[in-house]
């Protein structure tokens, strides 16, 4: 078939034409970016925090009413972390300052050197006497877990002294050291100059994420200090709870809390999946109002191509008619019409590509989303070619079923 003739006839009325094209080319740019978007929040919402098994995991806050001197807040944390290994299905427990994905925590500016007046990154701090490694089961990769030995326990009221021995992540390791291939025994600086603390890395973990969980490398920027500090009146303790325990473990464990201290406590309780949950909100929102954007984009896109396809056959039933009484085929009517419905989409197709890439490169500079990867792009010029054919196929092969004689006498 000749496409010249074809494409004159185009040319002749090129206003349908063209806004057909100019609607292909924004769906495919937009729903291209649209739907790789939603498939970084989807990853990015689902990458693990570092916690094993965090269905498992409960996390309880707890505001002792007492008070008390240092002393006493040391013998009542560990009253408490007591009460709890004692309930039933409770497999660890460890007191800890703040929770991953929690939104709100402790940073700090590292650098690896006192001459260094620039921070090389910001480390989120989890402070613990107990054993992290064994409570939310991080995979220590090199070095090893804090002993008994290494804990400092700490006034932080009247004092600012912390342990000089540190667990950090892989993240934060190759962060700070690009060409180590090991960090272990490596020095670093909370904070710069002559007043940075400096602290030796005996062990590194494969991840554990921040409070905030920041998208990209900088979301598991994390370290852990060996410390039982006082002075805030206050402890948060993580419960690795028997698998399908959990919901009893945490009740029990708000009871043994409360009967400890005859109820002159205020106890909130929370779960991994909770914490999860409320980090991500925002993200799944995100995903979906894409995705229903999308959908809706499609269903107008089809529905304006299949309108326009409808019209331009009953437009020239005319022409079917003196076409198929001249000897040609239903399959060559179809054939025509589908290869001008093609060239028509291809032109929208390879705007849209273009339109894509540009917004994409947009996004990118300005937002610092990923690259759009190719398979996003062939997979829409293949749906709006597909869309194309599938919207003129049944109003021309309707048309060029009528017979010449009908089909003359009608227009």
């Amino acid at each position: 078939m000749e496409i010249r003739p074809i494409f004159s006839a185009l040319m002749r009325n090129k206003t349908g034409p063209l806004l057909v094209a100019i609607q292909v080319a924004l769906s495919l740019a937009i729903l291209a970016n649209a739907l790789h978007i939603v498939n970084v929040r989807q990853a990015v919402s689902a990458r693990s925090s570092g916690i094993e098994a965090e269905s498992d995991i409960v996390f309880i806050n707890v505001n002792s009413l007492k008070g008390g001197s240092h002393e006493e807040q040391l013998a009542l944390q560990k009253a408490q972390a007591a009460a709890l290994r004692a309930v039933p299905g409770v497999v660890s427990v460890a007191r800890v300052n703040q929770y991953p994905m929690s939104q709100a925590g402790n940073y700090n500016s590292v650098t690896t050197s006192r001459s260094q007046l620039k921070k090389v990154a910001v480390s989120s701090l989890y402070v613990s006497a107990d054993s992290l490694v064994k409570t939310w089961g991080l995979n220590v990769v090199e070095g090893r877990d804090f002993t008994p030995a290494d804990v400092w326990e700490v006034d932080e009221s009247v004092s600012r002294d912390y342990p000089q021995t540190i667990m950090i992540t892989r993240a934060l390791g190759q962060k700070m050291w690009p060409e180590a291939t090991s960090y272990v025994g490596k020095t670093f600086y909370f904070g710069k100059g002559e007043t940075g603390r400096a602290v030796t890395v005996t062990g590194v973990v494969e991840r554990l994420q921040t409070p905030n969980a920041a998208v990209g490398p900088e979301g598991e920027y994390s370290s852990i200090a060996p410390v039982r500090n006082t002075g805030y009146g206050s402890s948060r303790f993580a419960i690795r709870a028997e698998a399908g325990q959990r919901e009893r473990v945490s009740k029990e464990a708000e009871e043994a809390l409360r009967k400890l201290e005859n109820n002159q406590v205020v106890i909130e309780t929370t779960t991994a999946d909770e914490q999860r949950s409320q980090r991500y909100r925002a993200d799944h929102a995100l995903a979906w109002m894409l995705i229903t954007v999308s959908v809706l984009l499609l269903l107008v896109t089809a529905s304006g191509v299949v309108g326009m396809a409808s019209l331009w056959v009953t437009q020239r039933r005319k022409q079917i008619g003196v076409r198929r009484a001249l000897g040609a085929r239903r399959l060559d009517i179809l054939r025509y019409f589908i290869t001008e419905n093609v060239m028509i989409t291809s032109t929208g197709v390879v705007s849209g590509l273009l339109g894509a890439l540009a917004l994409n490169h947009l996004l990118v500079s300005k937002f610092q989303m990923e690259r759009l990867p190719a398979s996003y792009l062939l997979a829409g010029a293949a749906l709006f070619w597909l869309l194309g054919i599938a919207a003129v196929y049944g109003p021309a092969w309707r048309a060029a079923s009528i017979s010449p004689a009908l089909a003359t006498r009608s227009a």
